[in-house]
């Protein structure tokens, strides 16, 4: 399209600048503004929404205002893209740097750098190669947190009261499904209707699984005890929804045991990993919820069988030891014969028995008899009391020579004790000096130091005071030891003399 130039403008210089001094040239005169505007609009109208494909380089992520920039590249051109902060959320492959992509967007200008760029309406990886890059990748992030350890698989119930199925209300699944489950064995069936591809389908198919949970197993609508969540078969793009990481972790976060069938059997989603069983078809799906009740029937039927002949051949079995036990065991009066023919012969031994037994005890009274009346206690008796007579005098004969004999040498002992006695010295008219405190004074000089001295004499004891031969001239009761050393007579003592004994 050409472009529209817009109104001439005289410029304020114009009025004042001879008509001599322009350039002559017919070109019109633009703003630079003009101009942007211009080929803005003659960009958007010329090619409006287009799809592009090409890999993502310099994407630096949102800035604070929530938008992303970066730019699309292929072998010999590059152009800048934008996606705006409301877009970039609800995008289904968000950027990634060196992804190569296929985005759909408006075709417009920027200004303020003289450039054109694309604005992103939406995003989604181009060719099976990324789509499958991004799988793998998803993969491992989810299966490094453990969301796909067998350890978290549950058992599938064997027959299931009610069944929950999240699928598309209008395919062929949910046909395919329920005449399956009629089939095998009929159970109430629920149906959340959901979108399994295009956008907003992730969504609707988590919050399917997490409304069957939410629900109370006793409410108006029953809680299932088994979750189908099922799609036909189509390309990595169309199963794409199953991939995503918000029905992933919906499914893994599942109480209700889940059976995962999406696609053939050639098909591998990430709720695949995740669910409690996989199932190659959605038909398939629907016999692993139910058995076959035909089987059952049957099962039933033959086990029934087995077991009524079980119990009849042990009635029978056991109705034959009975009688084999009946015609084994004797007749009573038999049974009963050997024990009477003992009692007889125990009846006859009894009374000669008991006459031999009275006779021995008989035998051995007279005994014991005999030899009592020989050795009778009174004779006994009668023959102590002589020895005893005879005894009499003995012991208290004995008993006085014994005193006397103690007598006469306690008076020896006596005797030897006064020779040898202190007070048999002092009886000859010796005295015994002691020293205030009692202790023996044994020299002059220790006598010449006491202050005062004790004097025994046979009869009694005094205290003196020492005092030398010059200072005391008193002649009556004075004494004079060896050593020069007076004695002077106290007060006499009337402490008795202690004994010895």
């Amino acid at each position: 399209m050409p472009l529209v130039p817009p109104p001439q403008a005289r410029h304020p210089l114009d009025a004042e600048t001879p008509p001599s001094s322009h350039l002559q040239s017919n070109a019109p005169e633009w703003s630079v503004g003009d101009l942007a505007s211009a080929l803005k609009r003659t960009l958007e109208d010329a090619f409006g929404h287009v799809r592009l494909r090409g890999e993502i380089s310099g994407y630096r992520g949102p800035h604070g205002s929530g938008h992303a920039y970066f730019s699309l590249k292929d072998g010999t051109a590059k152009i800048d893209a934008v996606v705006w902060k409301g877009v970039l959320g609800r995008l289904r492959q968000k950027p990634k740097e060196g992804l190569e992509v296929l985005v759909t967007g408006k075709i417009t200008t920027f200004a303020g750098k003289s450039s054109y760029q694309i604005v992103v309406d939406s995003m989604e990886p181009a060719g099976i190669g990324a789509w499958m890059a991004l799988l793998e990748e998803r993969k491992r992030l989810l299966a490094a947190e453990g969301l796909f350890a067998p350890e978290r698989k549950r058992a599938i119930p064997y027959l299931p009261r009610v069944i929950g199925i999240v699928t598309s209300p209008t395919g062929a699944v949910i046909r395919d499904i329920l005449h399956r489950l009629q089939d095998r064995f009929p159970r109430p069936v629920v149906v959340w209707p959901v979108r399994v591809q295009g956008e907003g389908a992730a969504d609707e198919i988590a919050a399917a699984i997490r409304g069957f949970n939410a629900l109370h197993p006793r409410g108006n609508i029953p809680r299932p005890d088994v979750l189908i969540v099922a799609r036909g078969g189509g390309s990595i793009e169309d199963l794409w929804a199953f991939n995503e990481e918000a029905v992933v972790r919906a499914a893994a976060g599942s109480a209700i045991p889940l059976i995962s069938a999406v696609g053939h059997e050639t098909d591998t989603t990430l709720i695949d990993f995740v669910a409690d069983r996989r199932a190659p078809t959605p038909t398939g799906a629907a016999e692993m919820a139910v058995p076959v009740r035909a089987d059952l029937l049957d099962e039933i039927h033959d086990l029934g069988a087995r077991q009524r002949g079980t119990i009849l051949r042990r009635v029978e079995r056991e109705r034959l030891d009975l009688r084999a036990l009946v015609r084994a065991m004797p007749d009573p009066d038999s049974f009963l014969a050997a024990k009477r023919q003992r009692l007889d012969l125990a009846e006859a031994r009894l009374a000669p028995a008991l006459a031999a037994n009275a006779r021995d005890h008989r035998e051995r009274l007279t005994r014991l008899t005999d030899r009592l009346a020989r050795r009778s206690p009174a004779v006994a008796l009668a023959d102590a009391r002589g020895r005893l007579a005879r005894i009499d005098d003995r012991p208290r004969t004995a008993l006085h020579r014994m005193i006397e004999r103690r007598r006469d040498r306690l008076d020896a002992l006596g005797g030897l004790l006064g020779a040898l006695s202190y007070r048999g010295v002092l009886a000859r008219g010796y005295a015994l000096v002691r020293e205030e405190d009692g202790s023996p004074v044994r020299s002059a000089s220790l006598a010449g130091l006491a202050p005062r001295l004790q004097l025994q004499f046979a009869d009694g004891a005094v205290m003196a005071r020492p005092e030398t031969a010059e200072e005391d001239d008193t002649p009556s009761l004075r004494k004079r030891s060896p050593g020069g050393t007076k004695v002077r007579p106290a007060k006499p003592s009337t402490a008795k003399q202690g004994s010895l004994f």
